[in-house]
């Protein structure tokens, strides 16, 4: 029943819906963000290919619970999903709770307050 393949889809569009309708860290507009993806595949592709390598697989997936899908050495494709979810659902709750993106974000809360002079502290 693709379980793999419906989770991964369902976990990215819950982490984009907390970055659009929630946390709003701006992170998909940052160098950084899209350089930290670049690294996470990067370093997944060797790591995971080993892993999953047909010849002499370590971890192994059910057929019937992914597409089947594996590119490239033998990845399964949910598994780049599931590396976008994980990365960006942490770097989204780092970037929230240390607030460095807020500030910065022209017409956060933050900026209106700075230059609001009604505004108490």
């Amino acid at each position: 029943m693709l379980e793999y393949t419906i989770g991964t889809v369902l976990t990215m569009l819950v982490v984009v819906a907390l970055e659009l309708f929630w946390l709003r860290t701006g992170i998909f507009r940052t160098v950084k963000y899209w350089l930290s993806i670049i690294v996470m595949v990067s370093f997944q592709i060797p790591m995971d290919g080993f892993l999953t390598r047909l010849s002499n697989p370590i971890v192994r997936y059910a057929p019937d619970e992914f597409l089947g899908i594996r590119w490239p050495f033998d990845i399964p494709i949910e598994d780049f999903g599931f590396g976008f979810a994980v990365i960006t659902l942490t770097l989204m709750l780092w970037t929230s709770r240390s607030g460095s993106s807020r500030s910065a974000r022209p017409g956060s809360r933050e900026e209106e307050a700075a230059h609001d002079p009604h505004h108490s502290r």
